[in-house]
């Protein structure tokens, strides 16, 4: 039995995707903001603006713990995944592929 051409590339393009190709990378433990309540936090659209200013292609932003977790394509299309201190919107660590790419001055959550 043979499959259509487009059969078998969307086959590959599943098995790539299970396997973590173009998936969002992956950080490697829990990230501490200690933030306090939510009700003192920055807003999220304002977090947009700053990860523009990255040169950032946003994926997905969402409340992980008590950080804020954006995940995102840099300029040279590398996925990313980045924590951000919810009320000062401090960049407090950047993983790219489960490797920590940066970590701010003093940073040890």
């Amino acid at each position: 039995m043979t499959f259509p051409r487009s059969a078998r590339f969307c086959a590959l393009g599943l098995a790539a995707l299970a396997l973590g190709f173009g998936a969002p990378a992956q950080a490697d433990g829990d990230v501490t903001c200690n933030a306090g309540p939510q009700s003192g936090w920055a807003k999220m659209s304002k977090l947009k603006k700053k990860a523009w200013l990255e040169e950032w292609k946003l994926l997905k932003m969402q409340v992980e713990g008590d950080c804020y977790e954006v995940y995102a394509r840099t300029k040279e299309g590398q996925s990313i995944e980045a924590f951000f201190h919810p009320v000062t919107l401090k960049k407090l660590v950047v993983f790219r592929r489960g490797q920590e790419i940066y970590r701010a001055e003093g940073f040890t959550g």
